[in-house]
């Protein structure tokens, strides 16, 4: 009992904490509900348990929303459910990358290919961009400290 209520309240905090990138979002026309916040922070968890990492507060939720929210790519229809995949994406090419690359560079480059030569494909996103990043970093052949 006391667990389930003190992740609520975790939760709740999180939320809170998510709600606030909306000052970020707002100008390009996209805003998330606390409902939308929630969900938010229960894709968090689960992407941080399924990696095996503990984070507090909202984590990098809202460093995401206001690297994504200008993104020609994003839409109101579409922003809440595209922030829920990209949190996983980052959570789980983090772990993948064996933290060689820092959460803003990650960030940074998540952006650029999404926005570039994944033109907006959350698919082609996880599925070569992120790959080929973790892949390179893991063999060398990209240093940590190179602006990936």
């Amino acid at each position: 009992m006391w667990y389930e209520m003190s992740s609520f309240l975790l939760q709740e905090q999180a939320a809170e904490e998510i709600l606030h990138s909306n000052r970020h979002s707002l100008p390009f026309g996209l805003q998330l509900t606390k409902q939308q916040a929630l969900e938010l922070a229960e894709t968090r968890s689960r992407a941080l348990h399924a990696c095996g990492r503990v984070e507090f507060g909202a984590g990098m939720i809202g460093k995401l929303a206001e690297a994504f929210c200008s993104s020609p790519y994003l839409s109101r229809e579409t922003y809440a459910e595209t922030l829920n995949e990209l949190v996983e994406l980052f959570y789980l090419y983090k772990s993948e990358t064996g933290e060689r690359v820092t959460d803003d560079g990650l960030i940074r480059y998540m952006r650029a290919a999404f926005d570039g030569p994944c033109g907006g494909s959350l698919e082609l996103l996880g599925g070569r961009a992120l790959y080929r990043l973790a892949h390179r970093l893991r063999s060398g052949a990209c240093e940590e400290d190179q602006d990936v």
